[in-house]
């Protein structure tokens, strides 16, 4: 069987189990909830149905091998422990939605719309998307302390939790650079590809890969920095890969499979790896499709139809494609200087990295 296909396999079957203990834990949280304040419960059964929508649970996952890898025995609590990264995933995705307008998440609106269309319903001649948003925030704030607490209440020694929870909140703070230099870029409509990288560097290699690996570590008690040298590099790698990835699918992607409207990434002007080559290699009429359509409120077929050719014909497609097959080849490099400790969790690494220049959402 291949790699990749191996761990997608151990992928899916971690999603369900985190799938499983998602669905305790919120059962338990409104419970509580319930006995404070009837305005939490509705906030909490938000995120609840937010984050059971969809999700590769691709975070903890990564925590879980990773803590496997570093010789962690205590699986039970760990995997409860992972429940903390895809809860600041959520937390960072529900904001991240309003700043980019979008409508959709996993197929379903995202919680900024959610809260607009109540307002709509309730609240006449006022201003719905403000509310909206507003309720949005401070629903993500929510997420984001239940995050904390799932991490400060593991049964791990006081020591690693302090740990853990020191290199979770240093994850956050990563993400926000990376946050403000993505939305400055679309409103200056220009980016060099070394602007892009350092923003898909801050935003998806060090919080979606190098940080849940990391804290696999603290939680397994490992110190050994000279796997954790490598697989940061792994991280830097792979993550650069995974999110030209997510930059080819957001143009080129299946709606139904992406859960989130296609072209939403050339509405907001997004400046990526595409969009950089086609403005500095492509042919002019190429030049004037991306710059007329960039940034555009509404996208017809047609004219996605355009923005498509213009990527596909300058070569940008291609371009990106091979350079995230050289990140991966340089990722599943570095993997041959680690010192596993679980053969299974090894499996997962390589073959992760094969999947993600593979995958379809």
């Amino acid at each position: 069987m291949p790699k990749a296909e191996q761990a997608l396999r151990l992928l899916k079957n971690y999603q369900s189990e985190v799938n499983f203990l998602l669905s305790e834990y919120f059962q338990q949280e409104i419970k509580i909830a319930r006995q404070k304040d009837l305005v939490a419960v509705e906030a909490i059964k938000s995120i609840q149905k937010f984050i059971l929508a969809g999700g590769k649970r691709l975070r903890p996952a990564l925590l879980y091998y990773a803590y496997l890898s570093a010789g962690g025995k205590k699986v039970q609590a760990v995997k409860k422990a992972s429940l903390s990264i895809e809860l600041i995933h959520a937390f960072l995705l529900i904001h991240d939605d309003i700043m980019d307008n979008d409508d959709k998440r996993h197929g379903i609106e995202t919680i900024h719309k959610h809260y607009e269309q109540l307002a709509r319903r309730y609240f006449k001649n006022k201003d719905n998307k403000h509310y909206g948003q507003s309720i949005a925030i401070v629903v993500g704030d929510l997420c984001y302390t239940m995050g904390n607490k799932v991490l400060f209440n593991a049964p791990f020694k006081a020591e690693i939790i302090l740990r853990a929870l020191n290199r979770l909140q240093d994850t956050v703070y990563d993400v926000i650079p990376g946050q403000i230099r993505d939305v400055r870029l679309g409103f200056q409509g220009k980016a060099t590809e070394k602007e892009i990288l350092k923003v898909q560097e801050a935003k998806t290699a060090h919080y979606t890969f190098n940080a849940p690996i990391e804290l696999g570590y603290i939680l397994a008690g490992n110190k050994n920095e000279n796997d954790l040298k490598y697989f940061k590099e792994y991280s830097l790698a792979l993550g650069k890969a995974f999110q030209i990835r997510d930059d080819i699918l957001g143009i080129f992607g299946d709606e139904k499979k992406l859960g989130k409207p296609v072209g939403s990434d050339i509405i907001e002007g997004k400046q990526t790896l595409l969009v950089n080559y086609v403005l500095k290699h492509g042919l002019n009429k190429d030049k004037k499709i991306i710059k007329s359509l960039l940034g555009k409120e509404n996208i017809s077929k047609q004219e996605l139809k355009k923005f498509r050719e213009a990527i596909t014909n300058s070569g940008a497609l291609k371009y990106s494609q091979n350079k995230s097959q050289r990140m991966v080849k340089k990722a599943l490099s570095t993997l041959d200087k680690i010192n596993f400790k679980n053969k299974k969790a090894e499996v997962f690494f390589r073959g992760i990295a094969e999947y993600i220049v593979q995958r379809e959402k």
